[in-house]
């Protein structure tokens, strides 16, 4: 996984949710395109509170461990 790639997905217009799947098994929905950032080595994904906005917790994904990424009809 490249972050060229990763942000034409986040660049989409219209945008659609984005689940990102990891080497763990871990999988990081991205239902917002304000709610990741790409950086040099990898992925911040800001994480969800219970009503679904964005909170103070944070994951990093290295683009070395993700493993697949889905967008929108794929996505719930």
């Amino acid at each position: 996984m490249t972050g060229e790639t990763l942000r034409n997905l986040l660049q989409r217009r219209p945008f659609e949710p984005v689940r990102i799947k990891m080497s763990s098994g871990e999988s990081f929905r991205i239902p917002h395109p304000e709610m990741a950032a790409i950086t040099r080595n990898g992925l911040i994904v800001v994480l969800p509170d219970k009503r679904g906005q964005p909170s103070e917790r944070f994951e990093f994904c290295s683009f070395l461990h993700i493993a697949s990424v889905e967008t929108a009809g794929s996505v719930r």
